[in-house]
């Protein structure tokens, strides 16, 4: 997540630095660092940040399902924990999915292919 990512999230969510950083159990001072550009987001902050945004949107959004919107196959989809959990709308904030068509090692890879997938695009 860049600095424009987090500021476009922060505003989204209607909160000042101070009620974000109170929100993401950090200090104010790196909220000002992610938003300056000084500190790179970490993957917890970035995951929370997402996750928020999410909620506030939920029943508001018209976004569909992961499996739908990347038409997995039926095999594929069976063994994806954002089927298991019946999350396909938070598969991004789940790890082991099987997007690219293969489990992803970290946070980081798996936010590689989520950063170009339509279900997180719509968040943000």
């Amino acid at each position: 997540m860049n600095k424009k990512e987090f500021i476009h999230a922060r505003k989204k969510l209607n909160k000042t630095q101070k009620e974000m950083a109170e929100l993401l159990g950090t200090s104010i001072k790196a909220v000002h660092s992610y938003e300056q550009g000084w500190r790179k987001v970490p993957g917890y902050v970035e995951r929370q940040v997402f996750f928020l945004v999410s909620s506030r949107m939920r029943g508001t959004d018209k976004s569909r399902e992961c499996w739908i919107t990347k038409k997995c196959p039926p095999e594929r989809k069976k063994q994806c924990p954002a089927w298991e959990f019946r999350a396909g709308k938070l598969c991004w904030f789940i790890n082991g999915t099987i997007c690219g068509g293969a489990v992803q090692k970290d946070w980081h890879q798996k936010m590689k292919i989520c950063r170009s997938c339509e279900v997180l695009i719509s968040l943000v």
